[in-house]
């Protein structure tokens, strides 16, 4: 399932036929509308597996772990992310006739500003504020556990995710004046609800998977009606003259939870086809693919500006994720076979190497 979750968030950010038309506009919400159950299933995931992990261990033990991974996930990500960007950056300013130096200047301070650098995960990339915030979210649950009060894990992640739908979604309501997709306004929720799945026992058994299945299609509709009237009807705004699309909703708690309680009982599905050992390469999917996709960008915009209208043919549409995804694999195996990371293993940049070094 890991694969095509990961399929789901490259979706997301190749956004397939926006702009092209008021019908490629629909499309476009109907894709990115579905997607969205990817980044909270992850959550789900790995507050489950936390929750599971350290049943019978020392939890800080766990979760240093886990922060090494994701920190060598985040730092390699960086690495590779950096360096399209800054010469995107760099180009744009030498058509425009700005100053090199100047640019250079601010990318570099962007790049190194501690909040969003540490914290928000955007400094470079907003694609990769996912590591940061699940690290932060794994800290937060932990945090509850350890001050003695681990039945309050989610309640209290529920009250931050609420002020994160006012400020997200529903903000007709309240103004929310700071960042609220990040760790303790989403990911913390959906950390926490899969660390409470195990904890409570709220696994299905088999007997339960065709009516989990139906919740989950009524949840994906449940989803599309909400963010259709958020979007165009209560906005005045009539469908497909843009496309609406918010991080999450109250149906992406029902739509994500319902299909992981699927997952959860019927685990022997698609055991016997290539995904689950596809699902080994889903994170290395997901580090690399900004940068991947940052280049495909930077070559469509170097087309358009040739006169070739590029982003208004369908089949660029129609490659760019499936280009994405294959091209972001390339890059993965090849940085593992480079032994600049190894899949599976450390992913700080050029550990595996020096370590390699160090023992010939």
């Amino acid at each position: 399932m890991r694969i095509i979750a990961i399929a789901f968030v490259v979706l997301i950010h190749t956004d397939p036929f926006q702009g092209v038309n008021e019908y490629g506009n629909m499309i476009n919400f109907g894709t990115k509308t579905v997607s969205r159950f990817a980044v909270p299933f992850f959550f789900i995931t790995s507050g489950y597996f936390f929750a599971l992990k350290t049943a019978h261990r020392d939890s800080a033990t766990y979760l240093t772990k886990r922060a090494i991974k994701l920190v060598s996930l985040y730092l390699f990500g960086l690495v590779l992310t950096i360096p399209p960007f800054f010469g995107v950056e760099l180009t744009r300013a030498e058509l425009s006739g700005q100053s090199l130096r100047a640019t250079a200047v601010s990318s570099a301070i962007q790049y190194l500003n501690p909040v969003e650098l540490v914290y928000y995960g955007t400094s470079v990339s907003e694609i990769l504020w996912f590591l940061p915030a699940l690290l932060f979210s794994l800290f937060f649950v932990y945090l509850v556990i350890v001050i003695g009060k681990p039945r309050y894990v989610l309640p209290v992640a529920v009250c931050f995710h609420l002020v994160g739908l006012l400020g997200s979604t529903y903000t007709m309501f309240v103004d929310v004046p700071f960042e609220i997709r990040d760790a303790l306004f989403f990911g913390f929720f959906y950390t926490s609800l899969g660390h409470t799945i195990y904890t409570r026992g709220w696994e299905a058994s088999k007997e339960k998977s065709r009516l989990l299945f139906g919740l989950v299609v009524l949840f994906v509709v449940l989803q599309f009606v909400e963010f259709y009237l958020l979007g165009y009807p209560l906005r005045g705004e009539p469908f497909g003259s843009y496309v609406y699309a918010p991080s999450y909703g109250i149906s992406t708690v029902l739509l994500s939870t319902s299909l992981f309680l699927f997952l959860l009982s019927w685990p022997t599905l698609l055991a016997d086809t290539p995904l689950p050992a596809w699902g080994t390469y889903a994170v290395g999917i997901y580090v690399t693919h900004p940068s991947v996709f940052a280049i495909l960008r930077a070559m469509r915009d170097s087309l358009e500006s040739m006169s070739y209208p590029i982003d208004w043919m369908i089949v660029w549409h129609l490659i760019s994720t499936p280009t994405t995804i294959i091209g972001a694999l390339a890059v993965y195996l090849l940085a593992h076979r480079l032994r600049l990371i190894e899949i599976g293993g450390s992913h700080f940049p050029g550990e595996p190497w020096l370590r390699k070094r160090r023992s010939n």
